[in-house]
């Protein structure tokens, strides 16, 4: 809830107790200068114009430029983005499941545990990085006119200055989280897109500024289909259920705590954009080696059909198997952030219950049924508003738009997420005077 009446902007920012929002604002602000001057960064002994030439001819690499803010195209140290990070949260989280003892230590080890999984990740992030460098260094090695070097040492060089920049970008998102406001993650993959929107809205302008009246058309179009998209990412992200509680009268110490209603508030969609993020990286990645075949093998027919089924848009196979991912880590980011037997027994310590539901494993498995379904309307929601939109764009003939769904829900959920940061601070720190009561 933002200050009520019209007090004073420069009262608001030199207050006390809002400094600190202040300063985070403004380090956010120089955390995205150096972000935008990193991915301009070229690495040495590379074509660019060439390397650009290449980038055209598949769809999957103009993507994934998509989500590095042009440090792909530019081939900056940059170039692979903050993706082997999220790869590797996603292994982590899924060996956390599947281990226990890595699950005890998530659970039982407290600060100290959290931090020893942070540790595993970003070694398995560089292990991960080493990797994919390696594999598209040399993938590009065998193509003429990329490199102007030709070395084993130089390719070396290029490998490490690509796992380096990718460090280099966990370590700023870190920042951004501890210092700045917002996910550190989610901010860096938030820029990327919108320093990649102004190019293509001027590819939709070339494209159709022959035509005055068809480029009204395909505007007001757009404006139709992104408005009803927000709409929907709007009513996923604020949208939650209120369960009913109520609270018995209790003694609390000399006193006496009267009988109450109230209501727990669990979030529909409670994964965020972290499971388009994540679907987007499990389900691409595989393309990055498919693009750096040798011709004879990425030209083979059954190479051919299989990236269309698994790769493009407009195949059943691939827009089902994006959904079932979209549904499988809502599901599994959801009970990560959501544990129903803190919840039931926090309702239990504080002599909370639910209408007609008993305490103890009852509430458990009514919360849980609960959480189920709203899990549930949310990977629907969050698949049909990753999938649809880019055929609507298509059956209108909107195909220099390439700022698809998956990019607008990224965009709005992370705008969403960051203001309510910003009035979490404000309200938390709020000095008398700046927040009256009418």
């Amino acid at each position: 809830m933002l200050p009520r009446g019209q007090a004073d902007i420069n009262v608001l920012l030199n207050a006390p107790k809002y400094r600190e929002l202040w300063n985070r604002i403004k380090f956010l602000l120089f955390a995205i200068a150096i972000f935008v001057f990193s991915t301009h960064l070229t690495v040495p002994g590379v074509d660019v114009e060439t390397w650009r030439t290449f980038l055209r001819q598949g769809k999957i690499f103009s993507f994934f430029g998509l989500l590095t803010g042009g440090a792909l195209q530019n081939f900056a140290v940059t170039a692979m983005g903050i993706t082997p990070y999220i790869n590797a949260s996603i292994i982590m989280q899924l060996l956390t499941a599947a281990i226990p003892q890595l699950e005890e230590l998530q659970k039982e080890g407290g600060e100290e545990g959290r931090r020893q999984i942070a540790f595993y990740t970003r070694w398995l992030t560089i292990a991960l990085c080493l990797m994919q460098a390696t594999i598209l260094v040399l993938g590009l090695a065998k193509l003429k006119g990329i490199f102007t070097i030709d070395h084993p040492l130089y390719y070396l060089t290029v490998i490490l200055a690509l796992t380096a920049g990718t460090l280099f970008l966990l370590w700023l998102a870190e920042e951004i989280s501890d210092k700045g406001i917002g996910n550190g993650v989610s901010i860096l993959i938030f820029l990327s897109i919108l320093l990649r929107l102004p190019q293509y809205m001027i590819n939709l302008f070339q494209l159709h500024l022959a035509s005055p009246w068809e480029l009204t058309v395909k505007l007001i179009q757009i404006f139709l289909v992104v408005f009803v998209l927000v709409a929907l990412v709007v009513y996923l992200t604020l949208g939650y259920r209120r369960v009913p509680v109520n609270f018995a009268q209790r003694a609390f110490g000399k006193g006496v705590i009267a009988a109450r209603s109230s209501f727990l508030p669990i979030a529909v969609n409670n994964a965020g954009v972290l499971s388009i993020i994540f679907a987007i990286s499990v389900l691409y990645f595989p393309s990055v080696l498919l693009n750096i075949l040798p011709p004879d093998i990425k030209n083979h027919p059954l190479v051919i059909s299989l990236s269309y089924h698994l790769f493009s848009s407009s195949s059943v196979i691939h827009n089902l198997l994006y959904a079932l991912l979209i549904i499988f880590f809502t599901y599994f980011y959801t009970y990560i952030v959501i544990n129903v037997d803190d919840l039931a027994d926090y309702l239990k310590k504080s002599g909370g219950t639910i209408p007609g539901i008993p305490p103890g494993e009852p509430t458990k498995r009514k919360l849980q049924q609960i959480l189920d379904r709203l899990t549930f309307i949310a990977g629907i929601g969050l698949a049909i508003i990753a999938i649809l939109p880019t055929h609507l764009f298509s059956l209108v003939g909107v195909t220099a738009f390439y700022l698809g769904s998956t990019s607008i829900l990224i965009i709005v959920g992370v705008v969403l997420d960051t203001l309510k940061q910003m009035q979490a601070y404000m309200l938390a720190s709020a000095p008398r005077g700046l927040i009256k009561s009418r």
